[in-house]
């Protein structure tokens, strides 16, 4: 018998997503530049659960923006201190497991945060790993396709706003 894909786990789900069973959550996608100014680097951590490679994220907090709830998330959970963009990124629906058992789809709102500092001392520091790679190689991580995705567009989408920004400075 065939193994069940990430995709066809989702697709059992998705009665829940149509109906509106959803839950909504968080998150950042941590970048910076490389020295050379040109190249992006990407931050991938570990769930504290599975181990699989993931962004930091988390849930709605109260009197907080979700970019604010993302900059939260990205120290909290990475030791990433920046400014995330008010505007979303894109979105990726995932299977979230519940304390109770049950599994339930959440969609994710993504924000881009360019990173400022790190730090090595952080309030979930030892509970995961980190790694800074390309764009390209932390989508090969991912589980969720609608993350690869977002990871494959973040690259241009930065190299769009360097070019825009350059030209508004001449």
């Amino acid at each position: 018998m065939p193994r069940k894909t990430y995709l066809r786990h989702l697709a059992g789900e998705a009665d829940k997503l149509f109906s509106g069973q959803t839950v909504e959550q968080y998150a950042a996608i941590c970048y910076r530049r490389r020295d050379d100014g040109q190249e992006v680097e990407v931050l991938l951590i570990t769930s504290r659960e599975s181990g699989r490679w993931v962004i930091p994220k988390g849930w709605p907090m109260e009197k907080k923006l979700p970019h604010q709830v993302a900059e939260r998330e990205a120290w909290e959970e990475a030791g990433v201190k920046g400014k995330a963009r008010k505007r979303s990124f894109g979105y990726y629906t995932y299977l979230k497991s519940l304390d109770t058992g049950e599994t339930v789809p959440s969609v994710v709102q993504v924000h881009l945060l360019e990173v400022a500092a790190t730090s090595a001392e952080f309030p979930e520091h030892g509970q995961r790993r980190l790694r800074w790679l390309s764009p390209n190689d932390a989508a090969s991580l991912v589980r969720e396709p609608e993350l690869k995705s977002l990871f494959r567009m973040v690259g241009v989408a930065l190299t769009k706003d360097k070019k825009a920004k350059g030209s508004a400075t001449k």
